[in-house]
């Protein structure tokens, strides 16, 4: 297989699993395309390769750059900005914990208390399942921030990863 069409499978399957982790098929394609790349590359680079407007690579590159997984750079004496992906499997995996933590469990988490300090009114039973819903809810989404934390901390820390390896 050449490089080129194992490039271009890549960039579809990421693509196709963007969706599935919460982003759009497009911010998944550049990222892919980007991490298949040792180099940065330009805007107009990207969007030969992906065949996206302007404006919807811009939008998907700031997003990935927000995300702290795609870093913009200049090159002395070019015009163009190029954008390089961060490489390190390691800290990609932590940058999109860390942002998927912020994202989605902390606005539930913040909702919940929320619900479990309000005074609800009406019929009993109901009031007590719901309380128990909001409250078993609110025990899971902390164990999934208190996992959030460990594995950023295990990503942190050389020793484990290594450790991890040698045990896979």
């Amino acid at each position: 297989m050449k490089l080129e069409e194992g490039r271009s499978k890549f960039i579809q399957a990421w693509g196709s699993l963007g969706s599935s982790w919460g982003i759009s098929k497009s911010m998944a394609q550049i990222h892919a395309l980007l991490l298949s790349h040792p180099d940065g590359l330009s805007t107009d680079e990207i969007m030969e390769e992906v065949q996206l407007s302007r404006g919807n690579v811009n939008t998907n590159v700031r997003e990935l750059i927000n995300w702290r997984l795609v870093r913009k750079e200049t090159v002395l004496g070019e015009r163009k900005e190029f954008f390089i992906a961060l490489h390190d499997v390691h800290s990609i995996a932590q940058n999109i914990m860390e942002e998927r933590k912020r994202r989605e469990l902390e606005p539930v988490r913040r909702l919940l208390n929320e619900l479990k300090a309000a005074k609800l009114e009406g019929n009993k039973e109901e009031i007590e399942h719901f309380q128990t819903l909001i409250s078993d809810l609110s025990d899971f989404v902390s164990q999934m921030e208190n996992l959030t934390n460990l594995m950023t901390k295990i990503n942190s820390n050389n020793y484990m990863k290594k450790l991890i390896k040698a045990i896979s």
